[in-house]
């Protein structure tokens, strides 16, 4: 298992930060803007770090990934010009080293539900979210190209039997991959096309930015069948309720927000997109287990399969 402080411990190495203040300087030069004070570094976790800069129009953000992450940067200069705002445009993007600049995109969602003491704007950001999985359809090649996991409903059996081959102490009540791939095959009959999906959208993804609510964080995304972020999002999140109790909200109206567009685009009925959401909100832990597998974390793994076997079939 990799030492944590070794993987932390380069974020902070003084040859990185150089290259990258010099970097965020060169990338704002170009838009005449320029660092007027102390760029602080608030976030560093194993596998990304984040520098807040301040500048004579307001503060940016810098982010770096790991290798696995590295996609970050690429998939939302993608996905941003598709988004009706929803997603924010880069700032300054490279694919090479992963290395993104954003604009401040203001209060997390977390924040303001903490002191609206409600989850009623969950349902705006599901409704637009759905609508930016609906606009990247005919992008999957391009998210593909610019490294986005593939994690596909014809890949993903395939991925769940290699990730249980070397994860030890396994529930051994995990059906086997054929059992993936028939719900796999069910859920593929409905039609629904495979798109981005952002695979880790909570309430520290979301922000409110110029007044609307966007989505950051594509570090985790991948491609699949857009309703795998279900999982997540109403069974990991939502369900909790403001207070973080298991099953306080209810989750209908978050499901119908969700579902709206799909309805308009698909010729499905409510009965038939409902069905769909139920096989993916279990289908979607097998891909947040697989395509969120940390060899450092591999708790995390068994909680995502966990929460499949406690998904109702």
């Amino acid at each position: 298992m990799p030492d944590t402080s070794e993987l932390t411990t380069r974020w902070r190495d003084p040859a990185f930060l150089e290259a990258a203040q010099a970097w965020i300087a060169d990338r704002l030069a170009e838009q005449g803007r320029s660092v007027v004070g102390t760029v602080e570094q608030p976030h560093v976790t194993d596998w990304s770090t984040v520098l807040r800069v301040p500048t004579d129009g307001g503060p940016v953000w810098f982010k770096a990934n790991d290798d696995a992450m590295r996609h970050e940067a690429a998939v939302t200069a993608l996905v941003a010009p598709l988004s009706d705002g929803r997603v924010p445009m880069p700032l300054a993007s490279d694919p090479h080293t992963g290395w993104l600049l954003l604009a401040d995109a203001g209060p997390r969602l977390r924040d303001v539900i903490a002191e609206e003491r409600s989850l009623e704007r969950w349902l705006d950001v599901l409704e637009a979210y759905a609508r930016v999985q609906l606009a990247c359809e005919d992008e999957v090649d391009a998210l593909l190209a610019a490294g986005l996991p593939d994690c596909r409903l014809t890949t993903l059996p395939g991925a769940y039997d290699a990730l249980l081959a070397r994860l030890d102490g396994a529930d051994p009540r995990l059906p086997g991959a054929d059992a993936i791939a028939d719900l796999c095959d069910r859920l593929a009959a409905f039609g629904i096309r495979e798109t981005v999906q952002h695979d880790d959208l909570h309430d520290g993804q979301v922000f409110l930015g110029t007044g609307v609510h966007q989505v950051l964080d594509w570090g985790d995304a991948c491609v699949s069948h857009p309703f795998f972020t279900l999982a997540v999002t109403l069974e990991g999140v939502i369900a909790w309720g403001v207070d973080d109790v298991a099953g306080s909200e209810d989750l209908e109206p978050h499901l119908a927000a969700y579902l709206r567009p799909y309805a308009e685009r698909y010729p499905l009925t409510d009965a038939e997109l409902r069905e769909a959401a139920r096989l993916a909100m279990r289908l979607g832990w097998v891909c947040r287990a697989v395509n969120g597998a940390l060899p450092q974390d591999p708790g995390g793994t068994h909680t995502r399969l966990g929460m499949f076997l406690a998904v109702e079939t």
